[in-house]
């Protein structure tokens, strides 16, 4: 759905857009329509073509495969020569600095964040240990290993309630979109939303909730970021889950967020420093949930691949501060070349004189 909605705001006039697909299981596909072969389902995406990009800085081109039914030999040929990569794929592989690191080794622009900026952004415990060391204001959480529940759940659960209070959220530490995160009210439901983390990743984080509002702010830039205006997520549902964020349209954006002046400077600030922090580029939204008895502001994520859906924030938030969708499309394209053109000033490589 968001490659759907960037699809149909980029301008066809200034650039010449080559689709790659993959599916679940990690297959990179092309032909004609990749985005309708993954919409019609497996069958449909096993047909299509399969594609491949080399880890090559001398080989820029989407190469297409094909296997020979009889010798079993595979022959590939060019089908575009690509000049900068758009990633639009929210979650693992995609947002957690592997993907990118593929497009450093092939010396290729892409837009987003780098491998640091992208795995900080996913990693929820590694981003709050940074966003502490930067003295930037995260809830507390307990953080362990799916294998240390497993050996002793009781000594697990007993941590968690001594050092945090009901109500608290459980979340995979390395994953996105809500995917396995629940909210547990008594031991009962913390045990299950444990195993229900526990079946997306090996490290789990329990997060201490509060009676909060939601605040997020959109980012872009590169080593000057600017932030937009807040905008505030009213959910119909225990919190903002997965459905409500890609599917459902009944939960309300405020857009601008009913703020004041002052708080509104502070998360913007707050924003910048958090992308600042993890050495992020190009965009992210970054969250925040606002006390609502206190006023006090707390970091929750910093997502360095939004949701650019038609009902998504970051393009939003980005539009009611002036930026259309497709002058925002044309601006991350332009910072993901002026980061490739500091990269090509960099040298690469080291001789010893003698």
């Amino acid at each position: 759905m968001s490659a759907r909605s960037v699809l149909s705001a980029i301008d066809p006039e200034k650039y010449e857009v080559t689709m790659i697909g993959i599916t679940k299981q990690g297959r990179w596909i092309g032909g004609d329509d990749p985005l309708l072969a993954l919409e019609s389902g497996a069958e449909a995406a096993g047909e299509a073509p399969v594609a491949a990009l080399l880890g090559d800085p001398l080989n820029h081109a989407l190469l297409q495969l094909r296997e020979d039914e009889r010798t079993r030999e595979m022959a590939c040929s060019n089908v575009a020569e690509l000049d900068i990569v758009f990633p639009v794929l929210h979650g693992t592989f995609g947002e957690d600095g592997t993907v990118q690191g593929l497009f450093e080794l092939a010396d290729m622009a892409y837009v987003g964040a780098g491998v640091v900026g992208s795995a900080v952004g996913m990693d929820k415990s590694v981003f709050k240990a940074v966003m502490r060391a930067a003295g930037l204001p995260v809830l507390p959480a307990v953080v362990f290993n799916r294998s240390e529940y497993e050996r002793n759940p009781d000594a697990v659960i007993r941590r968690v309630v001594r050092e945090l209070k009901y109500p608290i959220f459980v979340k995979p530490v390395n994953l996105g979109s809500s995917v396995g995160v629940t909210k547990a009210a008594d031991a009962a439901t913390l045990r299950a939303g444990i195993d229900e983390a526990a079946r997306w990743d090996r490290r789990l984080l329990v997060e201490q909730g509060m009676d909060a509002r939601e605040i997020e702010v959109s980012v872009l830039g590169n080593d000057e970021p600017q932030a937009s205006i807040a905008g505030e997520i009213l959910p119909q549902r225990e919190f903002y889950d997965y459905e409500a964020k890609y599917i459902s349209d009944d939960s309300k954006l405020l857009i601008p967020a009913p703020i004041t002046a002052a708080q509104l400077e502070q998360v913007q600030v707050l924003a910048v420093d958090a992308f600042k922090a993890v050495d992020c580029a190009g965009m992210a939204r970054v969250d925040f949930l606002l006390d609502k008895s206190s006023g006090e502001l707390w970091l929750n994520e910093l997502n360095t691949i939004p949701g650019f859906t038609s009902i998504s924030m970051y393009p939003k938030l980005w539009q009611a501060s002036g930026l259309e969708y497709p002058e925002l499309i044309d601006r991350l394209i332009e910072l993901a070349l002026e980061r490739k053109a500091q990269r090509d000033n960099m040298k690469r490589s080291f001789e010893v004189k003698h």
